[in-house]
């Protein structure tokens, strides 16, 4: 097939499945939006509050982990600065509030987009959040016991804030569309570029060890790859379009999900924490390694203990382009 014609096949591959991501973005981030605005996320904060202690967090933080896990990142990291003047955090602190943030973010916007290609909603939150707690809580443990990062935290940057309310939210949220149509276009058409070239494969080649450690095949290698370095959100469109275009395994689709859950966008959000004061050996390599031994286990337990496939909710079956 002529490369003009594949790049025209997968542009309209892409605004269809772009078109999908936004029905599911919308509605759910003006829920929560609304959730913040009306007082709801602050209101329910308190009972997260004795959580922290497993993290050695003061426990207004759990405010600050509430909007992150509910908002996304950075409503999490806003609501952090706010409270920093009237806190003294360490580096460990720091760094184990942000193995929470990066490992459970946003659930009920990427999850439910993660759910378009087929793993249940419910058990791919679960599994995330249960992720996020434990590997925070071993942070915590190992920083205890060591004294390691005990020194106060040091930002090189911190965040400034917008404009609050819903004018400063559907801006935020309009931008997020653009970028992330622009995005998807221009993965599209890099993928096919290096197809083409025989850099993908080679690509693909250098990554698939890492990928077998946790389960997953070739065919979850270009999704997955995309979902490590740059998000969910991109890993999973791309994921839609591969399952739309090609069948996949239901059991390839869930441990792709829930790797990419556990170590996604590699680059930004962990440049933002680190800048922050997060450690990076920590956020970095030691979340991918923790994302590997877990979802391996859980690949491990899928074998082991389930001969059926993996339970699906919103499968990609389901949806019509038209």
């Amino acid at each position: 097939m002529p490369l003009q014609t594949q790049f025209q096949r997968k542009t309209i591959e892409t605004f269809v499945v772009y078109r999908e991501l936004v029905v599911v973005m919308v509605p759910i981030a003006i829920a929560t939006q609304a959730l913040a605005e009306f007082g709801v996320i602050k209101a329910v904060s308190p009972w997260l509050a004795p959580a922290m202690q497993l993290f050695g967090l003061p426990p207004e933080l759990a405010l600050a982990w509430l909007t992150g896990l509910l908002v996304g990142m950075w409503g999490g990291i806003v609501v952090l600065f706010t409270l920093i003047p009237t806190l003294t955090l360490s580096s460990a602190d720091m760094t184990v509030f942000s193995a929470l943030l990066l490992l459970a973010h946003a659930i009920p916007v990427e999850q439910r987009i993660v759910a378009r290609a087929g793993p249940n909603f419910w058990a791919t939150s679960i599994i995330r959040i249960a992720g996020a707690i434990v590997f925070a809580a071993l942070l915590h443990q190992l920083f205890a016991a060591t004294g390691w990062l005990s020194q106060p935290m040091a930002p090189v940057w911190t965040p400034a804030v917008g404009e609050a309310g819903w004018l400063g939210f559907f801006y935020g949220l309009a931008k997020t569309l653009v970028v992330m149509l622009a995005v998807l276009l221009a993965l599209s058409w890099a993928m096919e570029l290096l197809r083409a070239a025989g850099i993908l494969d080679l690509l693909y080649k250098a990554l698939a060890p890492l990928f077998r450690l946790v389960g997953l095949r070739q065919e979850a290698l270009p999704f997955t790859t995309v979902g490590l370095l740059l998000g969910i959100s991109y890993g999973s469109g791309l994921m839609l379009a591969e399952v739309r275009r090609q069948p996949i395994e239901p059991r390839q689709i869930f441990l792709a999900s829930v790797f990419m859950g556990f170590a996604h966008s590699l680059i930004e959000d962990t440049l933002v924490v680190v800048a922050l004061g997060a450690d990076l050996t920590t956020v970095l390599f030691g979340r991918l390694l923790f994302a590997i031994v877990a979802t391996a286990a859980i690949a491990f337990v899928l074998d082991r203990f389930s001969s059926a496939p993996v339970a699906q909710g919103d499968t990609a079956s389901r949806f019509n382009p038209n």
